[in-house]
């Protein structure tokens, strides 16, 4: 994911709300949310270039979503995957925050990543960057994830952030709703516009919520809800269609 909103513990009727965009070069051969073959009580997409996944709950409680930090002045060309950290977590049999505090030492052999990881049966959802090398567990509240560190006041993180918060307030939780306040394209004036060592044309690209771009841009968008009763609603609306129309789909179930 390029784009998370999050709201925990903080909403009378649902424990989790996510909203998140998930940003990638068109060409790049993923595979929309399903229940994986490794694991069928695993939800999640599947980068189909590296195996890993940017986003995903398990039906044992676990969740994970993933994104990239932004720093193309220490790129490592030969390092791993950061999408299998999320489904290394979500795949096997890890408890947190002992999975964090094993991955901590090896951080560095990966590009900059922004994990987080949950037990939602728990009532647990942690944050780790390896460019704060610093295990976080999230108190209540909402929160929003670029790529940068977590809150960090890049515009898209403020507007999504906003958004959310007057969603939560006016009632307005439906997937659908949901999905249409993640398809904001307004760019905001170059003094708004983050920088991160890319030419001021990529940052403004960059810099809305919802990115377009002749070969790089939003591909899907994601809302999870979780309920106090742990009931499940994973919807995904995709972009990145053959004829360019969106598409949806649904998917309920119970953490058990």
């Amino acid at each position: 994911m390029c784009l998370i909103a999050f709201n925990w513990q903080n909403h009378p009727k649902y424990k989790l709300i996510v909203v998140a965009n998930r940003d990638e070069f068109y060409a790049r051969k993923t595979q929309s949310a399903h229940f994986w073959q490794e694991d069928s009580h695993l939800l999640a997409g599947k980068d189909l270039e590296a195996g890993g996944t940017w986003l995903g709950i398990h039906q044992n409680g676990k969740f994970a979503a993933l994104t990239n930090y932004r720093d193309l002045a220490n790129l490592k060309t030969q390092a791993p995957s950061r999408g299998y950290l999320t489904a290394d977590f979500l795949l096997q049999f890890h408890t947190l925050p002992t999975y964090l505090q094993n991955i901590a030492p090896r951080a560095a052999t990966y590009n900059g990543y922004n994990l987080l990881t949950g037990n939602l049966s728990a009532n647990e959802l942690y944050y780790f960057s390896n460019y704060q090398n610093q295990i976080r567990k999230l108190t209540q509240g909402l929160y929003g994830l670029s790529n940068h560190l977590l809150d960090t006041e890049w515009y898209k993180v403020q507007q999504v952030k906003t958004k959310l918060a007057q969603a939560l307030a006016q009632n307005q939780v439906s997937a659908g709703e949901l999905l249409t306040l993640m398809h904001d394209s307004v760019i905001p004036p170059d003094s708004q516009v983050q920088q991160t060592g890319l030419s001021l044309e990529k940052e403004r690209m960059l810099s809305p919520m919802f990115i377009q771009s002749p070969d790089y841009g939003t591909c899907s968008t994601a809302v999870v809800l979780v309920d106090w009763q742990n009931r499940v609603e994973f919807t995904e609306r995709l972009y990145n269609t053959p004829t360019r129309e969106p598409v949806e789909q649904t998917f309920r179930f119970e953490i058990g």
